[in-house]
């Protein structure tokens, strides 16, 4: 198995298979690059939804349905906020609320975000380093047809339902990537694209200048597992996404999007038929079941990526 593993990694697809990964892989092993292109302000706290989400999950104190948050939450405090304030669409449990206080108050006190998690992750102990992609603000805003929309009003408040006609992530070409990212990367034995939308959870880590450089340089191999399986996204709206910007909705086109760097690319069986035509990117295809409905299958398909990568 490869000694050191760098992933890059969105929300709740991306952590539900680092829980596969760090039990093929020791977890101290393992750099975690996270996007911070869904980041919010909201109520005075500063909210990092997909570093939270991988957070949590590592530390086995996620809410296993809803893949996001923390488990056997309540949400008292949310519900006396009504009554000042119209704005309770964000749901943020009352636990959940002492991660986001504890970050705001550090960043307020001059500390960079990625020193934030690392306490943050310490304290949950989390043997595995996360790393936020930059510690610059970068924010994605979608084109949509009722208008302009930051991520999560677009994904929270409005349900990811008005199609989606551009991206942006604002602030990435000012941004630099966070102390760490891209020794992890160029260091790595391997590094590990996770089944994430490719358009709004690594589409921001990628916009970062020099972390998509670091990818087409560095020795090691770089492996994406596909996030669309039979034409539908695992998770989120990501095949919709896809189609309405023009990509179309299949594996096939997740790694076209990849093309300039990805040595490896990661296929359900139920696309087996399209492993031909990944190949004519340029890459090499890994067939496998890769629906990760328990940690057995998690586990399974963690351990046919390092595999695929260590050959």
């Amino acid at each position: 198995m490869a000694l050191s593993v760098a992933v890059l990694a969105g929300g709740v697809g991306a952590a539900r298979f680092l829980e596969g990964l760090v039990r093929v892989v020791p977890a101290e092993n393992v750099t975690v690059i996270g996007n911070t292109g869904d980041d919010l302000e909201l109520h005075g706290l500063a909210i990092c939804p997909d570093l939270d989400t991988v957070t949590y999950t590592l530390a086995g104190l996620s809410d296993p349905e809803r893949g996001w948050g923390l488990a056997n939450e309540s949400f008292h405090a949310l519900d006396a906020l009504r009554k000042f304030s119209e704005d309770t669409w964000f749901q943020l449990g009352d636990r959940d609320l002492a991660t986001h206080i504890f970050r705001s108050s550090l960043l307020r006190s001059g500390f960079p975000l990625s020193e934030v998690t690392v306490r943050v992750t310490r304290a949950l102990g989390i043997a595995s380093k996360l790393l936020p992609m930059s510690d610059n603000t970068v924010r994605t805003w979608l084109d949509t047809e009722i208008g302009q929309l930051d991520f999560q009003t677009y994904f929270v408040k409005t349900r990811a339902e008005p199609e989606v006609r551009g991206v942006e992530f604002v602030g990435a070409n000012e941004a630099s990537p966070a102390p760490g990212v891209l020794d992890a990367i160029m260091q790595a034995d391997a590094v590990i694209i996770a089944p994430s939308n490719p358009i709004i959870s690594v589409g921001p880590i990628l916009a970062v200048p020099g972390i998509r450089d670091a990818l087409r340089e560095t020795s090691a191999p770089v492996v994406a597992v596909s996030p669309i399986v039979g034409g539908q996204a695992v998770k989120g709206p990501a095949a919709a996404m896809m189609t309405s910007l023009g990509h179309g909705a299949s594996a096939t086109a997740v790694a076209g999007l990849y093309e300039d760097f990805l040595n490896i690319f990661v296929l359900d069986e139920v696309d087996a038929d399209s492993e031909a035509a990944v190949e004519e990117l340029g890459m090499r295809v890994v067939v496998c079941p890769t629906m990760m409905t328990g940690m057995p299958e998690k586990e399974a398909l963690a351990r046919v990526v390092m595999e695929a990568a260590a050959s």
